[in-house]
């Protein structure tokens, strides 16, 4: 037995049903696109607010304001020559002006005036970003191969060139 939604209207014909239909699929699909599209949008905008908002905050009161004392002062620029800039990666801490770098200086100003060791600030530095953020790293069990890989290399090559050479000297003796 047909259900009586299902069964054909005797005003209706059967290709305005069809085409009916058809445009209801097409705008359900379309629909569908939309809301994937919207969905994407909406997930770039929620992924990109923090690092918008990161660059709307104002500076740390010591990233461009320096300490009273100048003995501190040159200590503190001392160790901000030493350290790298995490945004910019070719430049220190003192002389970049990347908020994070300027986040850093403060660090090590209110730390320089709290009275802390400079080798303690770069440890903690070093601690909390890693050997890298240091110009002057330090060889531990995890650095050791790189500082050792150059005079290895060195070495295989100097016996490289000997050996060759050598033979070059040897075959030229007895010719």
């Amino acid at each position: 037995m047909v259900h009586k939604l299902c069964a054909p209207h005797p005003f209706v014909p059967s290709v305005s049903r069809d085409l009916i239909a058809a445009v209801a699929r097409t705008c359900l699909d379309f629909a569908r696109e939309l809301g994937k599209v919207v969905a994407i949008v909406l997930c770039l905008v929620t992924l990109a607010a923090p690092a918008i908002a990161q660059d709307t905050l104002p500076p740390a009161p010591y990233a461009y304001k320096q300490l009273e004392d100048p003995a501190k002062e040159k200590a503190a620029q001392d160790l901000m020559m030493t350290l790298r800039c995490l945004t910019c990666q070719s430049q220190s801490i003192a002389d970049s002006d990347a908020p994070m770098a300027g986040d850093m200086r403060h660090q090590v100003r209110q730390r320089i005036e709290a009275g802390e060791d400079p080798e303690a600030i770069r440890a903690w530095l070093i601690e909390r970003y890693g050997d890298w953020v240091s110009y002057e790293p330090q060889v531990t069990a995890m650095t050791w191969p790189l500082f050792a890989a150059p005079i290895v290399l060195l070495l295989m090559a100097a016996l490289l060139l000997r050996k060759r050479f050598g033979r070059a000297r040897a075959t030229g003796d007895k010719s």
